[in-house]
């Protein structure tokens, strides 16, 4: 099953760079037929991997010309950091959650691969220590601040 979610993924990264708008329209049932299997799989494949996290959004209308819209959302570096201080992160967040917004950080080219590993290390349940029941809180709040390291390294001329 990982094998035909990944090569789903695959397929439709490969469409997404070869538009020149980052927008992509497929329908749900062609999608599943082209890949033998259920269209619950490809649903699986848009929510897990091509999530706001991740910078895309995804459109749907059901129905006989039933479509999806996969959008790659393209902004600054300086739109993406507020994007995600200001809605994305919240309260709290869980670590996979914010391995996904790292991830993007990194392919957004926002922040080096090793300054990726430094954030993720810091985020990780054993780097938080004795903190036990507010663990999502105590994430959410590092994570904010060094992102905001990168809004300053950001406004440096």
């Amino acid at each position: 099953m990982a094998g035909l979610t990944n090569e789903i993924e695959r397929w439709i990264h490969q469409l997404l760079r070869e538009t020149e708008n980052g927008i992509v329209e497929i329908g749900r049932n062609e999608l599943a037929q082209h890949f033998g299997c259920a269209p619950s799989q490809i649903n699986y494949v848009l929510t897990t991997r091509f999530t706001p996290y991740k910078g895309y959004t995804i459109e749907s209308r059901r129905g006989g010309a039933g479509y999806i819209r996969i959008v790659k959302v393209t902004m600054d570096s300086e739109d993406i950091l507020k994007d995600i201080v200001q809605n994305t992160i919240g309260d709290q967040i869980t670590k996979d959650r914010a391995l996904h917004i790292i991830n993007r950080l990194v392919k957004d080219k926002i922040c080096t691969k090793n300054e990726a590993m430094i954030m993720l290390q810091a985020l990780e349940d054993t780097s938080l220590g004795r903190v036990k029941d507010d663990r999502n809180s105590v994430r959410a709040d590092m994570l904010r601040n060094m992102l905001m390291v990168f809004f300053r390294k950001e406004a440096t001329p």
